[in-house]
């Protein structure tokens, strides 16, 4: 056991001192500009790649490499940021920043793979330390073995944070940094460059993401986003505990997790699931342990301007402001074009179209749970795909195990998913913004590393076949075709989206208006945010967990891997919010948009996609990720258009053609007047012939 916690801690202060220049990144980037950036994980990703590219394929020498991809590639990757994107959103809400950032995770790691497109050899790749012959190692004490890349990360790491330590405390820029985060304005008065400044410190928390990349290339197998996306999640544990201010305590806490992380490593059995998966779920456990057990981060200010509190309440969707002729029309138009394509599906389409469209319908209604939970309460959930993936369990096991009818078993785990919604939502009730979305996005990696692979939540041992979850059947009626099926997914969609309809329009929805103008002055008429918290994790919940009921009954097995990864999890905020978070459209939107854009774009019964889409991707030109890169730099539009792109368009056009509805009203009025006007003008006076 002595031995285990040995070697644990010296294997693990390599993990720790990558962990802690990431963490000493995020903190230095919220210090300087406010933004909380979960991206940064993504950005160290894209050094690792240029180093190993550059390095290993193209024969570079080591110090050669190591500058192009810490010193050029990584500071112009956050100059561009700052220059493109971040600049504007100092002063936007964190709602914004948030998403604008989750986008970034998206659509990084799929665009620098577009790169590498006609290799498979990437995720195979193996990373080379930054000193030469890395893998040597030195025997310090008996059964300790350090090697050359060990001591160098060390070495550097103790390095970087003394010098960012001794910047902030002793230097003048340093001081300046402080001051452009806390008021640019007051800033610039006194003679400092504002903008200078921040650009100057992205680029520095650039470098120092491009830097861990490269220290961390070496500490895993192969190079892999995923990789990336647990480290940050490490280090944003390590950064929480320093409520994300202190660059010492960052540093510690994050060397720690490196060890204790390392220790487990060596002390647990590998022949357990549950504690194989407890080491890399550990990060998580702590981010979580750390938000909720810190009271310093409960009522912690946001950094942003004083004045962006009285900024004007977001106007109302454009179905409420639109005339009864035009509402009117647009139902008509879009019953008739629904109508065309009901035919469509229901009368010639093959079968696979039948599917796809069934595929879009559950998933727009899973998406129904992000309208509740951001479009109406204003928080941002990342763990909405989990609970979707243990409704999809419990109505697997329901259905295969109890005989349980398919609609039941889902409704059963519609309940259960809304208890478990609740109970995340205990622990989180004090949090809010970007700390309650970090919460939630533990649970989801918690749920993908932890509670997924068990047997008795997904029988990973031993897989559902067809037979084991049969479609369902109601009374006479057997939905085990898949356009009777279609059709019974159609139905609980229309039911859940009038639920959210009414929660929007109702009591409850004005509770939410109301907490997020002001908790303190909803409190003070009697609205309890405890309660309104709860309620908005459980219905949000139970849409989802219903939805991944829906998604077992279609597919008849459960596969937990393909279908509900924290990943795509993340792709499905960032496709809602930046459509429309508010409306049942933006849902619909997302769901059909996600599916079909794969679809069609993959299609190979498409005349024209076959001869001019496919040859793309046959000569690598078009990466199999396109969809997950548009969809997340689509999310920058968040930041100028908070209620979504498409309710923005949809307002824009709405009062254009009602402006010109005005406008031929006008003028028949106009025209219908002078009609009338001419007779009695050429009239006498006094009526006498």
């Amino acid at each position: 056991m002595l031995d285990n916690i040995v070697n644990g801690s010296f294997a693990g202060l390599s993990y720790g001192c990558v962990y802690a220049i990431i963490a000493l990144g995020l903190v230095l980037t919220y210090k300087t500009s406010g933004v909380f950036n979960l991206a940064y994980g993504a950005q160290a990703f894209v050094a690792a790649v240029v180093y190993w590219d550059t390095h290993v394929r193209h024969g570079w020498p080591i110090w050669l490499a190591f500058i192009f991809a810490v010193f050029i590639i990584s500071p112009l990757l956050g100059l561009l940021l700052d220059r493109v994107l971040f600049r504007y959103l100092r002063n936007a809400s964190p709602t914004a920043r948030l998403v604008t950032v989750l986008g970034l995770i998206v659509a990084i790691p799929q665009a620098v793979e577009a790169f590498w497109v006609h290799d498979s050899v990437l995720g195979d790749a193996a990373a080379v330390g930054i000193v030469p012959n890395g893998t040597v190692t030195y025997h310090p004490f008996a059964n300790v073995a350090l090697s050359r890349d060990d001591l160098a990360t060390i070495i550097v790491t103790v390095i970087v944070a003394i010098a960012l330590t001794l910047l902030f405390r002793y230097s003048a820029f340093g001081l300046r940094m402080r001051s452009v985060v806390e008021s640019p304005r007051l800033t610039e008065l006194a003679g400092v460059n504002s903008e200078r400044v921040s650009m100057s410190s992205w680029i520095l928390c650039s470098a120092l993401a491009g830097l861990g990349g490269v220290l961390l290339g070496p500490l895993f197998p192969s190079i892999s986003d995923v990789n990336y996306l647990t480290l940050i999640i490490a280090a944003t544990a390590a950064a929480v505990i320093a409520t994300l201010t202190s660059i010492p305590i960052a540093f510690g806490a994050a060397v720690l997790l490196g060890v204790v992380e390392q220790i487990l490593y060596f002390s647990l059995p590998t022949n357990s699931t549950l504690f194989s998966g407890l080491r890399p779920a550990l990060p998580f456990l702590l981010l979580v342990g750390a938000l909720v057990l810190n009271p310093r981060l409960w009522r912690v200010p946001t950094i942003a301007d004083p004045l962006i509190g009285v900024e004007p309440p977001p106007p109302e969707p454009p179905e409420a402001s639109r005339s009864r002729f035009l509402r009117n029309g647009t139902y008509a138009f879009w019953t008739v074009v629904l109508g065309i394509i009901a035919y469509y599906l229901f009368f010639h389409a093959a079968f696979n179209w039948v599917l796809n469209a069934t595929d879009a319908v559950i998933l727009s209604l899973i998406f129904l749970s992000i309208t509740v939970f951001t479009g109406i309460a204003g928080e941002v959930s990342l763990c909405m795909a989990a609970f979707a993936g243990i409704g999809a369990c419990v109505t697997g096991q329901l259905v295969a195990q109890q005989g349980m009818s398919g609609i039941f078993a889902a409704l059963v785990a519609a309940v259960v998913v809304a208890i478990v919604g609740i109970v995340v939502a205990l622990p989180s009730l004090r949090l809010s913004g970007i700390y309650l979305s970090l919460v939630t996005f533990g649970f989801a990696l918690f749920f993908d590393n932890i509670l997924g692979p068990q047997n008795w939540m997904s029988r990973s041992g031993n897989p559902f076949q067809a037979n084991d979850i049969p479609r369902p059947q109601l009374g006479p009626i057997d939905f085990a075709s898949n356009k009777s099926f279609l059709v019974l997914c159609i139905v609980f969609f229309l039911i859940a989206a009038g639920l959210v309809v009414l929660i929007r329009n109702g009591t409850t929805g004005r509770y939410f208006t109301a907490l997020r103008g002001s908790e303190t002055a909803a409190a003070s008429i009697g609205i309890s945010r405890t309660r309104a918290r709860m309620t908005m994790f459980g219905v949000s919940a139970a849409i989802a967990g219903f939805g991944g009921g829906l998604v077992v009954l279609r597919q008849q097995s459960i596969n937990l891997e393909a279908n509900f990864p924290a990943f795509v999890g993340l792709v499905w905020v960032v496709l809602v919010v930046t459509l429309s978070p508010r409306t049942v459209q933006g849902a619909i939107q997302a769901g059909v948009g996600f599916i079909f854009f794969q679809v069609v774009i993959l299609n190979q019964t498409v005349p024209w996609v076959v001869n001019h889409v496919q040859p793309w991707y046959t000569m690598g030109v078009l990466p199999q990720g396109l969809f997950f890169v548009i969809f997340g730099l689509g999310a920058v539009t968040y930041a100028k258009h908070p209620e979504g792109i498409l309710e923005y368009n949809t307002r824009k056009s709405m009062e254009k053609i009602q402006h010109r509805l005005d406008s031929w009203s006008a003028r028949g009025d106009r025209q219908g007047d002078g009609a009338v006007a001419t007779p009695s003008e050429a009239a006498p006076v006094g009526g006498a012939s």
